[in-house]
Parts: C-alpha cells; structure tokens; sequence
C-alpha cells in the first residue's frame, strides 16, 4: 500500500464535453407530475439544467474540495480515497466516517470543521476527533473500480485495514448512514477489538436483508408511523433499489452517457428522502445538487455505485464470531424522523449494545448535509464518556 497525496483536476475537455452533452438534451416528455409522483419533474429538471449550464461555476467546487487534505491508496487491489483532517486539541479521538447512495462523501463537509477543531466553532477542545471520510469503493474518487465483490462488508475490511494498516490507529470511533450504517455496523461487529465506539444514522440489523420486515406490534408507542413510513418505502419507493440491486450494469450505459439522466435520478432522491416536505432546495442549494452530480458524472461512477447494491444483496451475512449481542462495542443511534425507514428499538437492542438511542423531528436522510450541527452534536455526546476508556 502506498498512499499519495490527491487533488481534484477536472480537465476543460471533459467539462467541454459535458456542456455539449448538456445543450443537446433530448428532454422526455412530463404532464401530470407536479408533485414528482411519476418521477423527477421536467420544469425543475429544466432549471436546474439551465443553472448547470449559465451559472453553475465546477472550478469553485473543485477548489473547495481541494481545501481538504486529501489522499488514495490501494488496499487489496481496491482504490481507496479519502479525506483526512487532523483535530485540534489534546488527543483527538480518530473517527472514520461513512457515507451511503447516493450521497459522496462531500456530504460531510459541513461536519469537519466543528468535529476536528470545536474551540473555533464554540464548543471544547476536548471534544475533537482526527476525522477520516472516505469514498466508498467504486463511488466518485474511489475508482476506477474493476473488481467484482465489494460490498459493505468487505468494504469494512477494507476500512480497518486503511484506520490500523495504512495510518497506524490501534482504536478508533466508526460512524455512517444509509450504506456507511452496514460497513460501520460491521467494522463494530468483526473488529470490536479496534471499535471504541459506533454512532449510525438511523441503523437496522445486519442480517436485514434476509430476515422480514418489522412487523407493526414490534414499534413501541414513542414509535408511531414508524411501520408504516418503512412499510411504504419498500413498497412504493424501493424501485432504484430492485434495478440497481438486479441489473446495474443496464443502468449505467444510461446515466454514464447522459448528465441529465444522471441528475434525474440523484435528484429525486434527495427530494424525496430529505426533510424538505418537497422543496428540495429547502435542504440543499443548486450549488451542493449539482456538485454531487458533479463527482459521480466527472469520475463516471454511477455504474460502479449502483454496483454495491448488487453486491450486498445477494451476499448473505455471516456473524464472525458467537458472542451476543451481535455488535459489542457501545452502540448510538439517531432516528431522523423524516428518514425513509425505521427498525424499532426493540430490534435494534438484540443486535447492538445501545447505549444511546436519540431522536429528532429535524433532518432526514442526507443528516450531515441537511443537519450538520446535529450530527456534531450527537457525536460529541455519544463519545465523550468513551474518551478515558479509549485510552
């Protein structure tokens, strides 16, 4: 392994190339669909189309990104890039953090200023964390990924190898939501040695894609609308999830070729899974849309991306080991009340050793980008009384 310093450099040819595939759009009709019901609304699509176009300024973004420290390397044939800021402080407690699809992990920025230095942003030196937020294989600078078999478990492998092989961390906190929720649930899980802690994004059990769905008398009480908001997600708005998780290679011949395709679907997923009670610029500006389009389109990624969803699925987990609960180290949860699914408690306790379990009427899916403060927070508290154990 040899790990190198990174940088983004986007070439003027592909971003000529990208606005001339832009302005020769062949735009699909729409009628009927205001409220997106049948799928991403032109009359917004179109907008967001013109923005890229007239306003929408890449070498910006790209100058951002490049703000951070920022890394690759090969682990097991995989390349892996990440980003990797050092705390401010006495002793920052190492925390990687995970992300999920179709997020990128730019979706954490907001995080990475008051996690690594909180004196500047009002909170105590004692609470900062060396972050690290790395690309999942195959998604935006992770690439290109030619391997078959990465998912969220080997993924996990590969993270322990990057935290305790690559930059020498005995112990570490792990963090994630969506997809980054299974590969930090499994580094806890196979690695408990190394977890100090494990803090996720709404959760489920590892095994959740061969046990049932909840059943409505497992949700509590405080747990209302919980069965039905997940009922309807897997029942009217998992159909990403059946093509991505049968045939992504069909998908991507599409959206690797059309930049507008490509938006149409990243977009209405944020809409639809973020707390923006349908204005999707409520929770994120044209600007943080399009970048995230950006780093799948420049990286040609979306194939490979939708990829882990095939590989997740048709591999069965299998615990490591025979303790119980399943996942020892202290377990954390927050429940965005506006997150598309939601396994109970109840569940949930069989699994993990929850230590906290936390809710919130505010965010949804993309918590680090819609709520960042929130996230901060929750994570300052979770692992504050972790710090002298970790020692």
């Amino acid at each position: 392994m040899t790990t190198e310093p990174f940088r983004v450099a986007v070439s003027d040819e592909a971003l000529d190339d990208l606005k001339r595939r832009l302005q020769r759009t062949n735009w699909a009709d729409d009628f009927a669909n205001d409220d997106w019901s049948y799928g991403t609304n032109a009359a917004y699509l179109k907008e967001l189309v013109t923005y890229w176009l007239e306003t929408f300024d890449w070498r910006a973004q790209e100058a951002a990104i490049n703000a951070l420290p920022q890394y690759r390397t090969t682990i097991d044939g995989i390349p892996v890039h990440f980003v990797h800021c050092r705390g401010k402080g006495e002793r920052p407690m190492p925390l990687i953090m995970s992300h999920g699809w179709p997020w990128t992990f730019w979706d954490f920025a907001k995080t990475i200023g008051p996690l690594t230095d909180p004196v500047a942003y009002g909170g105590d030196a004692r609470d900062s964390f060396d972050v690290i937020i790395p690309s999942l294989p195959g998604f935006g600078f992770s690439s290109p990924l030619t391997t078959p078999g990465v998912n969220a478990l080997r993924t996990a492998d590969l993270w322990w190898t990057l935290m305790t092989q690559e930059l020498g961390y005995r112990r570490f906190a792990v963090h994630g939501g969506d997809w980054g929720g299974f590969v930090t649930s499994q580094l806890a899980h196979k690695y408990p040695e190394s977890v100090i802690g494990m803090q996720v994004l709404g959760g489920a059990p590892l095994d959740a894609f061969d046990r049932p769905l909840p059943s409505a008398d497992q949700y509590a009480p405080e747990e209302s609308g919980w069965f039905e908001k997940t009922a309807h997600f897997f029942s009217k708005e998992s159909g990403y999830s059946a093509i991505q998780s049968t045939k992504p290679q069909s998908l991507s011949f599409a959206l690797v070729d059309s930049p507008v395709g490509l938006a149409a679907w990243l977009v209405e997923k944020r809409r639809a899974w973020s707390d923006c009670n349908g204005d999707v610029e409520r929770r994120f500006s044209k600007d943080e849309l399009l970048t995230s389009i950006m780093i799948y389109w420049v990286t040609r990624t979306i194939g490979t991306s939708a990829r882990f969803y095939y590989e997740s699925w048709k591999t069965p987990w299998v615990s490591a080991h025979a303790d119980q609960p399943a996942v020892e180290p202290p377990a954390g949860f927050l429940k965005l009340e506006h997150d598309v699914c939601h396994w109970p408690r109840s569940t949930m306790e069989q699994f993990y050793n929850v230590q906290r379990w936390s809710h919130s009427d505010d965010g949804g899916h993309f918590a680090p980008a819609e709520v960042p403060n929130l996230v901060v927070s929750e994570l300052r508290d979770f692992f504050r009384p972790l710090r002298a154990v970790a020692r």
